[in-house]
């Protein structure tokens, strides 16, 4: 016999009604076969289609959408894709295929739905208009349309504002809106399903029915067919009978056991088998051994796990960190570079060489070069005399030292350059702050450079700056210049008073009254000398405003320049610098004969001048990669058809037609090869050559290339300021007749620099006949692509667009050197050597393949992966020919779960795309367990699929055919990490699914209730997190829809949220009296903002992080204060539940699954049981809490009618287990962790205590005193294990060994139940010791073998733990019969002599279990006769379903 799971992932949004917070679910659905369904909120998926196109379509820019906007959407899926392919390449539509299977953009489309009804709309409006009075640097308003693509209302309000958005009269912004939305169900893809086998140490069965023998692989032999019979008097049929024998063994799917012997070689018979079958089918058998690996281990052998690692274009591929969705971004920013370079005719080998050529990622911390003669050093560490004594070896650096410490070495390792105008304020403060660092000895150089008047003839006595440096001078020669800033005039100057002449002649005549202040300070001075070299110095760094300061050529930010702060900010430089320092040591790339300051400037973040629009990290490139076919090769000649190219087509015409200034000596077109050599960087020059500023900037190009290294191309194009007319461009059309009659580079450059522009003769008949409209053609590139205006300046660099240039803006000769550097230092020298390589010889490809590579979002860096030896051992596929291909390469073991997942992807991998696929068999030998006990689904589809009706199929599922009916198994959903699904329909334990007593198939569907919001939170202050600070999540209708709490753990919080905008607060209350956001990273709100906006559009995970301060007026209070304690959210929960403060509340927190767990009728039996037990005891209001994620579907139907019935209160709590804590794969290990671990996060703040109570406890005792005993101190209290049961002391593990020698006198407590007292828990941060103390032990696999209770018993030394009195946990597996009397709770716990069943326990040892259970059982029946009434009533007649 065989069994059946069908498991299904829906997503369900529930029609926002009227509100940001309206429920949304994705509802994943698990069957022992597999379904996943997702309700929409469109009127048809046909709908959803089209949206989630549009927004793939978006992601390549604004041009590309707007064109699929203005389209008429077929209401047919393969009339859209044909339509996207307009716009789309094959590739990308390959990659649109897979986006739509995967609903990848439903969250954008939702997020957009919700944003919309947060508005909210107006009333039975289908589309509506929303306008914002404010952009960017413009008086332009945004105008924001809400309507549904397709319908007359959006075509009409469409067509106004496209028009409108094109005069430049507005900023259009669309929306997703549709106005009477109704759910639809879709399933969902790109997570996982695991059936693991469930260890029956205890029996886990339900023991009231009546078990039967298994089968065996004996009993098969002898029945039905006894075959050794058969065998002997038909020998004619030997081989007929082996295959009759192999077929009832697999049909059966019994499960043997395997011996040790048979497991050693499994990996490689298993990876044998693979090999040994056709390419195209082995895949698919890998994917069959691995994910059914438990009921195929007899028939190939597996293999213990082993190393397995996924290859994306060299790109490694982390499967425990990537999900279906992030792999299809990769595989979309591949694409374009992989069809860039396909398209520009690089492809097979060499198109792997450029992609893994190590590009320069973006630095942000350049430095200027400090080594110039402006600056006035007043220290040197390696050559002062008062550092002698301290040590010269920079081994020095690897000497151990106390942390914190700043190493004396006399080497220059640190300087600090302070450019400063002396008259101003600030400057008093920063030289006494030097003087500080000086006088202190730290091991800092110090340097200055004074910016002053640069007049030739200018008075000391009339100009403090200059009267200041020509002083300066004077002691300096006299004495030294370190005296002349230490203990100078500035100590004079007050705080907030600037430096002035009456202060320096005063100085003057009190220090030096001999000295002749004409001669220091008048306009004749003696000392005058380099005075304008600080100020040049300034100008060309192309620094900022002043006071400035460099830490070893970095520039400080202006924030960081305050004097109160710039002490602390360079003695953590100094430390930061060290590891660096220690590093460069170790490596050997720093050692006794290096000098040290070489070193640093030899950098490559090291440029000869800042410019932040060169050094500007947020870079805009054109995109060189289309092939424009020789039709439009002149078409910039006809304005008209180069208006209709798009963006990358009208680029391929600009490039091709350019012509340069090179360095080589001969201009040319771009078409011609360079008989010199390679041009490595290509400059563009944009601008109106009529305007002075305009042939400036390309002066200055021209001198720049002239002292370039060799191997730079000038080009230029026109931007009038006016409509092209002959009058305005006569100087360009000059240059452009110069160019197609000139052959000498000298004679255009005398042309420009010595003649003025102005003899036109020698090319008088071309230039004549020269007309505009290739200049037209120009100006519209300019516009449509580099979004210049008319007369706007521009400089692109290798594809890179600088500009447009302010109005007085100048890009000068140094900028020119900066850009060079900085454009060969990325990946041009590169790219210039691999195209040698392809003996390419153009220059062009350099340009266009350096912009494709520099634009491409930089990530980790690419691995070339080789195998020695691939015979035998690698399975290779190769791709289709002469097309776009990526190059996947798998290690993998077989029989793993890294096989288990990676082979259902390499699959979809290439049905989705091209791949030349490399598998390599990285088997381990040896094993001696099975290496996978669980079987596996991975749901994926490469495409949406359809009916036999034509309609959109509801999607994927899961499915798990011809199971083991003998074997114990549990589910688990294996979701992305932002998920957070819940079970919501399933008659059966999903916990312990035991196929022999299921009749058809077991059906399970799961919804994704939430998506996650992330986030790390530290105060700014101290750098610690504010520990039990709240935060509030909500919308501008509805501000309160979610709330957390900030742990101490790396300032972690969690929020459950659903896709679109959200705003995060801190609480009313005490968070938001004593604490401020001071800023924060991650979020679509302005940094400073106190209002934190979240958008939430996507299933990728969201993690942002918050800096906040304490308010000045609280500055010493505790947020956690006694005080503070009983205030909370609970102010307004206690109203909510009817219970005023007279009633003392009890939570009793309630897991729903236990080790050792019955499966289904019988483990939730004895749940309702305990249940029933408190409420008959417990004298007051009881409010019982469960964890909602691990609580079976109907278990949650059937609560809310136990609650009426017995007046009782209840709540659905859910934490997910955060990605950075050590993450346990058993489920039973899992609710454990929640048992102990999140304790202070699970509830509200405002609850003081809970009391934990185990499923299969009798509680005899009125529970209010425990609520009520003092736990004397203690955060927590627990029940000691019983000694009274003599018989058992062999099994009592904590009395030797370890637990002996740890706890000494104390005694090892049982989690069955305890008390918490949640408010000393958060004070004493219980909880974060827990979690550190866990994240030490966890990692080895062999601690904490029963981790909620073994976990506070190793901490009891740090967070003590009160013994609760005996009676409260009575247990006869450990406690003696004559106890019993006295016992206030039976705990039916497991005993390792008997193994007893619980149910079968129960009744003989509690005799009121039978009264409790035949009343559940009573309980059960009436819910499930009114649920069958209810259905008998909704369900329509035939007519009525008919009709309707």
């Amino acid at each position: 016999m065989v069994g059946m799971v069908v498991v299904v992932c829906k997503v369900c949004v529930v029609p926002y009604s009227g509100h940001y917070g309206a429920k949304t679910g994705d509802k994943l659905g698990t069957n022992i076969t597999g379904k996943s369904y997702m309700i929409m909120l469109l009127d048809s998926p046909k709908t959803l289609l089209a949206f989630i196109l549009c927004e793939f379509v978006g992601e390549d820019g604004n041009e590309k959408f707007w064109q699929f906007v203005d389209t008429s959407v077929r209401s047919y899926y393969n009339l859209i894709i044909k339509k996207a392919g307009q716009f789309l390449t094959d590739l990308q539509v390959h990659l649109l295929k897979f986006a739509l299977a995967l609903r990848s953009y439903s969250p954008a489309v939702h997020a957009s739905q919700q944003i919309a009804s947060d508005e909210p709309p107006p009333e039975a409006c289908p589309a509506f208009i929303i306008t914002v009075h404010r952009v960017n640097n413009t008086d332009v308003p945004v105008v924001i349309l809400y309507a549904e693509i397709g319908t007359r209302k959006f075509t009409s309000f469409h067509k106004v504002l496209s028009e409108k958005a094109q005069e430049g009269k507005l900023t259009y912004v669309l929306r997703h809106f549709v106005a009477d939305p109704k759910p639809h169900k879709m399933l969902l893809s790109g997570y996982s399903v695991e059936l693991a086998i469930k260890s029956t140490e205890y029996k886990a069965v339900d023991d009231t029915k009546v078990k039967g023998q298994l089968l065996t692989h004996q009993t098969l032999e002898t029945y039905p067919f006894l075959l050794p019979l058969l065998r002997k008097f038909h020998p004619e049929l030997q081989e007929k009978l082996v295959e009759l024998r192999k077929y009832l063994l697999d049909s059966t799917n019994v499960m043997a056991p395997l011996k040790v012997w048979e497991m050693q070689d499994l990996s490689f018979q298993a990876a044998a088998t693979i090999m040994s079958v056709p390419k195209f089918d082995a895949l698919k058998l890998m994917r069959d051994l691995s994910q059914n690996f438990p009921s195929k281990a007899s028939e190939t052998i597996g293999v213990h796990p082993g190393d397995g690692e996924l290859f994306i274009n060299g790109l490694h591929i982390d499967l425990d960190f990537h999900n279906a969705f992030s792999i299809l971004d990769i595989l979309r920013g591949e694409a374009r570079v992989l069809e860039g370079l396909h398209n520009l005719g690089i492809k097979g080998e060499h198109q792997g060489k450029l992609l893994r050529l190590p590009v320069n990622a973006v630095d942000n911390s350049y430095a200027l070069d400090i080594r110039h003669q402006a600056i006035m050093w007043i220290n040197d560490i390696e050559n002062d005399p008062m550092y002698r004594s301290w040590p010269t070896g920079v081994q020095e650096l690897l000497r151990a030292t106390f942390p914190g410490v700043i190493r004396q070495i006399r080497r220059n390792f640190f300087n600090l350059v302070l450019f400063l105008d002396p008259v101003q304020e600030e400057s008093v403060e920063l030289v006494k702050l030097a003087e500080l660092f000086y006088k202190h000895k730290i091991p800092l150089r110090i340097g200055f450079v004074f910016v002053v008047d640069t007049k030739d003839e200018i008075d000391g006595f009339s100009d403090a700056g200059v009267g200041f440096y020509r002083l300066l001078n004077y002691i300096a020669d006299e004495y030294d210049l370190s005296q002349a800033l230490m203990s100078m005039m500035y100590n004079k100057v007050g705080v907030g008073e600037s430096l002035s002449v009456d202060t320096l002649s005063t100085y003057l005549k009190m220090k030096f009254p001999k000295a002749n202040a004409e001669r220091i300070l008048g306009v004749e001075s003696e000392y005058d000398y380099n005075r304008k070299d600080g100020s040049l110095f300034y100008k060309k760094s192309g620094l900022g405003a002043l006071p400035l300061a460099l830490f070893n050529g970095v520039p400080l930010s202006p924030d960081e320049m305050d004097p109160d702060e710039l002490e602390t900010i360079i003695l953590q430089r100094i430390m930061d610098t060290t590891n660096a320092f220690q590093r460069a040591v170790y490596m050997g790339q720093l050692n006794e004969g290096s000098d040290v300051v070489d070193y640093l400037m030899d950098q490559a973040n090291v440029v000869p001048r800042m410019n932040p629009l060169v050094l500007n990290t947020d870079r805009k490139y054109l995109d060189f990669t289309s092939k424009p076919g020789d039709l439009f090769v002149n078409d910039w000649e006809d304005t008209t058809m180069f208006s209709f190219l798009d963006a990358r087509d009208k680029t391929a015409v600009v490039a091709k037609r350019m012509k340069y200034f090179t360095n080589y000596g001969e201009v040319f077109c771009s078409s011609i090869l360079d008989e010199n050599g390679m041009s490595t960087v290509t400059i563009w020059i944009a601008g109106d050559l009529e305007t002075v500023s305009g042939r400036n900037l390309l002066l200055n190009a021209l001198k720049h290339m002239q002292k370039a290294s060799p191997g730079v191309r000038v080009g230029v194009m026109d931007n009038p300021g006016g409509k092209p007319r002959e009058d305005n461009t006569v100087l360009y059309r000059a240059i452009w007749a110069s160019f197609l009659t000139q052959k000498n580079k000298a004679t255009v450059e005398i042309f420009f620099l010595h003649q003025g522009f102005m003899h036109f003769h020698s090319f008088r008949n071309v230039f004549n006949t020269l007309e505009v409209d290739f200049i037209r053609s120009q100006q519209l590139f300019s516009r449509d692509v580099m979004k210049l205006r008319p007369g706007d300046r521009a400089v692109i660099s290798n594809g890179r667009i600088l500009g447009p240039f302010e109005e007085h803006e100048e890009f000068t000769v140094e900028d020119f050197h900066l850009l060079e550097k900085i454009t060969q230092g990325g990946s041009a020298e590169k790219v210039k050597a691999k195209v040698k390589e392809m003996e390419m010889n153009a220059s062009d490809l350099v340009m266009k393949v350096d912009a494709l590579l520099s634009a491409a979002p930089k990530g980790e860096v690419r691995r070339d992966v080789h195998f020695i030896k691939d015979s035998h051992s690698v399975l290779q596929l190769s791709p289709r020919e002469n097309e776009v291909f990526y190059d996947v390469v798998a290690i993998v073991d077989p029989l793993t779960r890294e096989a288990q997942k990676m082979s259902s992807l390499l699959i979809v991998l290439s049905q989705v795309v091209n791949v030349r696929l490399q598998v390599f068999m990285n088997c381990r030998a040896k094993l001696s367990d099975m290496p996978l006990k669980s079987f596996y689904r991975f749901v994926l589809e490469s495409d949406v699929g359809f009916l036999a009706n034509d309609t959109v199929s509801p999607g994927p599922v899961a499915r798990f055919m011809e199971l083991p009916e003998s074997l114990l198994l549990t589910l688990n959903m294996i979701t992305p990490e932002s998920w957070m699904v819940q079970s919501v329909r399933s008659p059966h334990d999903l916990d312990n699914i035991h196929l022999q007593e299921v009749n058809g198939i077991v059906a399970a569907e799961y919804e994704l209730e939430h998506l996650l919001l992330e986030g790390h939170c530290f105060d700014l202050s101290t750098g610690q997190p504010p520990r039990g600070l709240q935060f509030t999540l909500g919308t501008s209708r509805d501000p309160l829809m979610y709330d957390t709490i900030v742990m101490a753990n790396l300032g972690y919080f969690q929020l459950k949220a659903n896709p679109g905008a959200w705003i995060l607060r801190l609480r009313k209350g005490r968070s938001e009296d004593i604490y401020q956001v001071v800023t924060h990273d991650g979020t679509e709100s302005p940094a400073d903002a106190g209002d934190v906006i979240v958008v939430l559009n996507s299933f990728h995970s969201k993690i942002i992080k918050v800096r906040v301060q304490k308010n000045a007026e609280k500055i010493n209070e505790d947020l956690l204060s006694e005080t503070s304690e009983s205030k909370g959210i609970w102010d307004s929960i206690v109203s909510l539940f009817y219970f005023t403060d007279t009633y003392t509340l009890d939570h009793l927190t309630l897991l729903p699954a236990l080790i050792p767990r019955p499966a289904s009728q019988s483990f939730y039996l004895c749940f309702r049981i305990m249940m029933l037990s408190v409420l008959r005891h417990t004298k007051i209001p009881v409010k019982f809490w469960f964890l909602k994620n691990y609580l079976s579907p109907s278990f949650k139907e059937t609560i809310s009618h136990m609650a009426e019935s017995y007046g009782f209160q209840y709540e659905l709590v859910q934490y997910k287990w955060p990605r950075w804590l050590h993450n346990q794969h058993e489920k039973q290990r899992i609710i454990w962790g929640y048992k102990i671990l999140f304790l202070d996060v699970l509830f509200p703040l405002a609850v003081d205590k809970i009391i934990f109570v185990d499923a299969d406890q009798i509680v005899r005792a009125d529970l209010k005193e425990l609520k009520d005993l003092d736990l004397e101190g203690a955060p927590y209290g627990y029940t000691p294990f019983c000694d009274s049961r003599r018989e058992m002391e062999g099994y009592r593990f904590w009395k030797s060994g370890y637990w002996a020698s740890h706890l000494g006198h104390r005694r090892y407590h049982i989690s069955a139940l305890y008390v918490v007292d949640l408010k000393k828990f958060r004070k004493i941060a219980a909880g974060d010791r827990l979690r550190g103390q866990y994240q030490a032990l966890s990692q080895d696999p062999n601690s904490l073998s029963n981790l909620d209770q073994d976990l506070p018993n190793n901490m009891i030394h740090q967070v003590a733990i009160k013994s609760l009195p005996q009676e409260w946990l009575w247990c006869e597996t450990w406690c003696d019969d004559t106890s019993k009397v006295t016992a206030k709770t039976i705990d039916l716990c497991n005993n390792p002599k008997t193994k007893e069943p619980k149910l079968t326990a129960a009744a003989r040892i509690v005799p009121e279990w039978v009264e409790y259970d035949n009343e559940i059982k009573q309980l059960l029946r009436r819910v499930q006769e009114q649920g069958d009434a209810a259905t008998e009533k909704q369900t329509p007649s035939p007519s009525q379903q008919e009709k309707g």
